[in-house]
């Protein structure tokens, strides 16, 4: 099997090539064209997919029917890949050497652990490896980057600019708020509200990009996603709660024991869009973008100028490559802006 793979790898050597430097400082032989590309992972597919669809050999999991209105018609069925990184990865070098992709791309952490698994991987199949830093702040730095690899600097451009204009609206909104008189958020993830993200995490990036201030803070001393009990949330009382799950959104308003909390009595529930990729963070790429933009106008309605409406509608075009229906957008954002109080 060793020597198969060796064979195959360097059957998969391109002809001709040119040097890129990675997010991890890595020096990354790839094609002077770049036609295919193999996503490690969610966030490094939704990332290729935005800036040239056609390279994308496939996604880590199939989408589902009620996400496919939102991609491009001719993207919709591309074959389902797995992945090399992340929880349940399923892809392994064989399929990889099978697809024969011109480069693999993974848009997330650069720690140690995922610089030795793309030297690895490289190393093992002969096909560069990109390792893209996937910090929210970075965005607009992994599109110059990704853009220049894909042959597409000027979309790169494009895209990253938008980013760096939303970045600045927000910083521009928020300039004259105090810490202390920002709306207090609360991440609810599962069925039970229960499982949220610690302030500094992945994610929440878009919570605290927006000038939400994370009820879940401990000082930095946890990171990541933790499970919580509804007694510490009663005791923080966030004044506006945002989730992605459906089951929880529907249960929530008839639970007596969330009654007493601020966010509930006011009517502050919001329940953010996954289709065809998550508002918040699943996964954690640069769909959030559009998210961050939803999280302004929910926190500050009076100093956010922007209609959710047309800014998802321009979003979904530029990202996504798809002009929405006015039943698509309408399904789309039924619940963003919350329900009233009961």
């Amino acid at each position: 099997m060793r020597f198969l793979l060796i064979v195959l790898a360097l059957l998969a050597l391109p002809a001709s090539a040119r040097t890129v430097v990675d997010s991890a400082g890595r020096t990354v032989e790839i094609p002077d064209e770049v036609n295919t590309v193999f996503a490690a992972g969610p966030p490094a597919a939704i990332l290729v997919y935005t800036m040239k669809p056609e390279a994308l050999t496939g996604w880590p999991r199939a989408l589902r029917p009620e996400e496919q209105d939102y991609i491009a018609e001719p993207y919709r069925d591309l074959p389902e890949t797995g992945r090399i990184t992340g929880r349940g990865g399923e892809a392994n070098l064989e399929r990889v050497l099978q697809i024969k992709p011109d480069l693999i791309i993974d848009f997330g952490s650069v720690r140690d652990t995922y610089i030795d698994l793309a030297n690895r991987v490289q190393e093992q199949t002969g096909i560069p490896y990109l390792l893209i830093d996937g910090r929210f702040e970075n965005t607009a730095a992994a599109m110059r980057i990704v853009g220049e690899a894909l042959g597409v600097p000027e979309r790169g451009e494009a895209l990253a600019t938008d980013v760096e204009a939303t970045f600045k609206r927000i910083d521009a909104m928020l300039a004259d708020v105090p810490e202390e008189e920002r709306p207090r958020v609360y991440l609810a993830r599962g069925p039970d509200g229960l499982e949220t993200g610690m302030k500094g995490s992945i994610n929440t990036e878009i919570i605290e990009r927006a000038g939400g201030r994370n009820v879940a803070d401990d000082g930095g001393a946890t990171r990541g996603l933790v499970q919580s009990s509804i007694e510490q949330v009663i005791v923080a009382n966030p004044d506006t709660i945002v989730t992605w799950d459906p089951n929880f959104y529907s249960k929530v308003f008839d639970d007596p024991l969330w009654q007493g909390i601020d966010a509930l009595r006011d009517g502050r529930v919001h329940l953010s869009p996954t289709a065809p990729f998550g508002w918040i963070d699943r996964p954690p790429s640069v769909n959030r973008m559009m998210g961050l933009i939803w999280m302004a106008g929910l926190l500050y309605p009076e100093r956010w100028d922007g209609d959710l409406r047309e800014d998802t509608r321009a979003f979904y075009k530029l990202y996504y490559h798809v002009d929405l229906s006015d039943e698509e957008l309408g399904r789309l954002l039924e619940w963003t802006q919350g329900r009233s109080p009961m």
